[in-house]
């Protein structure tokens, strides 16, 4: 038999049969993506944690082949120095450095506020939502709710945002055959954020873009950097939680039982939001790592700057790690890793959890009537090979 598909409408609706067949048949596989350019896909859970700590995978892209290098793959789909001087891509003492750098930014002092805000925003969506008597969870919910939160955080203009959700949304949900939109979307986000650093730069305020250019005046970052960091935190920041929380509000609303116990306690409350972690991983594939010497994963050995991506999707559903990996299932101990492990782990994990307990929690209370409006097989996921959500989730709440 030959290997599965890993795209497509059936792929993206459920793809645990093929990274069943792949965690069988071929557990560190080769993937061809277009333009020539290919990767290895890791899909055991032991060896995905393997690779995330590995110390020789790196992240910085100069160190990928030239293949990969001229196909333009990566995050955001090209490798200008405006946009990829971020942690995600940096190793040793520039990661530390830069992840030091935000790190002021996802405290408990400056989360409170934004966490006063994200529940009377809930509040407001889904009042408009129970005032119609239908809706949509997407977008109307899981959508502006993190994006208003990550541009609080960045202190990105009310006259800003709209555009900036549009451009959002092309690179959250776009598959690797969209080149040109995705372009497209880069090019006017770079645009939008240089503008923000320059306002900041005669406008400063406190938020994080403001909080990186004295960083740079002090000579501890560079332009780029500051600019590479508040796109990472613009794009990464808010799309994770539109997938948590679209996957999150379907769960409950095609597990009842489930809903019942998380509305009056907040610790189901809690096991929804990392159950769904698990099970709708938001962050389908780790982004790239490259080697920086021979090493050997699963039985594969690989070579010097071959591109490796771990599917954290795969991992969370692997039997060996997770019974009935499938199912959607509260109160389990195994540990997933929707966040990552290792030096890169997810930066604002807490907040998006926060996030999620939030929007999910407060639909719970305000909504109780809250039902689905179509069939959930009829329901279409994201074709992006990097995260994982729903287009839309329509609901209608009886009286």
């Amino acid at each position: 038999m030959s290997a599965p598909l890993l795209f497509g409408p059936a792929f993206d609706a459920d793809p645990s049969p093929a990274y069943d067949w792949l965690r069988v048949h071929s557990p560190v596989h080769r993937v061809d993506f277009p333009g020539g350019a290919w990767a290895w896909l890791i899909t055991r859970y032991d060896h995905a944690v393997e690779a995330l700590r590995h110390p020789a995978l790196a992240k910085n892209p100069a160190l990928a082949d030239e293949r990969w290098q001229r196909s333009e793959m990566g995050l955001p789909l090209d490798h200008r120095p405006s946009l990829v001087a971020s942690v995600i891509n940096r190793d040793g003492a520039d990661h530390a450095r830069l992840r030091k750098s935000v790190t002021g930014a996802f405290t408990p002092r400056r989360i409170r506020p934004l966490r006063e805000h994200a529940e009377r925003l809930t509040v407001e969506f889904l009042d408009r939502i129970a005032d119609r008597g239908h809706g949509d969870l997407v977008t109307e919910l899981a959508y502006p709710l993190p994006m208003a939160v990550i541009c609080d955080l960045l202190g990105v203009p009310e006259s800003d945002r709209e555009e900036l959700h549009r451009w959002a949304l092309v690179i959250d949900s776009s598959d690797d055959t969209e080149g040109d939109n995705v372009r497209a979307a880069t090019d006017a986000l770079d645009g939008l954020v240089a503008a923000l650093v320059e306002r900041k730069r005669r406008e400063p305020g406190p938020d994080l873009v403001s909080d990186l250019i004295a960083q740079q005046e002090r000579g501890e970052l560079t332009a780029d950097e500051v600019t590479s960091t508040a796109f990472l935190i613009l794009i990464g920041g808010h799309e994770t939680t539109v997938g948590l929380i679209g996957s999150a509000a379907l769960a409950l609303l095609t597990h009842p039982e489930h809903a019942d116990r998380a509305r009056t306690d907040p610790a189901v409350l809690e096991e929804v939001v990392e159950e769904t972690l698990r099970l709708h991983s938001p962050l389908q594939n780790a982004t790239w790592r490259f080697p920086t010497e021979q090493v050997e994963i699963g039985g594969q050995r690989i070579n010097p700057g071959d591109p490796v991506l771990v599917s954290v999707l795969a991992a969370n559903r692997d039997p060996e790690r997770f019974e009935h990996p499938t199912q959607f299932r509260l109160g389990r101990e195994e540990r997933h890793i929707a966040f990552g492990v290792g030096p890169h782990i997810c930066l604002g994990a807490a907040l998006a959890r926060l996030q999620g307990e939030i929007a999910i929690g407060t639909m719970l209370h305000r909504c109780p009537g809250l039902e689905l409006a179509e069939d959930p097989a009829t329901l279409r996921w994201w074709p992006s090979p990097i995260t994982r959500g729903l287009y839309n989730l329509p609901v209608w709440i009886s009286p």
